[in-house]
């Protein structure tokens, strides 16, 4: 199924980079809210810190994220210490093919990580990446009507 991610995975934790690395993958995009951060928080916890402190050991890590809200835009520029593409329309690639060549990234050569299949993962899929669907980080403080909406989305993805 065309919308089926590469990686599906509980956490972003449980991505293998070095899986990753061996396969020719030099960059890791990602969707910000509730993949690298508490939606709407503007702030990474020191566990994401410290693990995106790894990743950028062997790749090139960018934000490609659909908020477009100025001054949530700001708050998180303040705090991140990588290119961030903020507006980007996902599912449509316009925007990220334009990140990807501002920064002099082949889509064969990048990971696109998030936690929507409507989005990200057809995103990344229509650009040629390969795509790893994660859970919400937040998952486990998420309400019920979010949690169900979480799990009828990601029925798109089953076989």
């Amino acid at each position: 199924m065309f919308l089926k991610p590469d990686y599906n995975l509980k956490s972003i934790y449980d991505i293998n980079l070095e899986e990753l690395k061996s396969k020719g993958i030099k960059a890791i995009l990602f969707d910000l809210d509730s993949t690298l951060m508490a939606s709407k928080s503007a702030c990474y916890s020191d566990k994401m810190n410290d693990w995106l402190k790894k990743v950028k050991q062997n790749f090139f890590i960018g934000v490609i994220s659909n908020n477009k809200n100025p001054d949530y835009i700001e708050k998180v520029k303040k705090v991140s210490d990588f290119p961030l593409l903020f507006d980007a329309g996902k599912p449509k690639t316009r925007a990220a093919q334009e990140f990807l060549q501002k920064h002099n990234l082949c889509a064969k050569d990048c990971a696109l990580t998030g936690d929507r299949p409507l989005t990200d993962i057809l995103c990344g899929k229509l650009l040629g990446c390969t795509t790893i669907l994660v859970d919400s980080i937040t998952a486990d403080t998420e309400s019920k009507i979010v949690r169900f909406v979480r799990a009828l989305e990601r029925c798109s993805i089953r076989n």
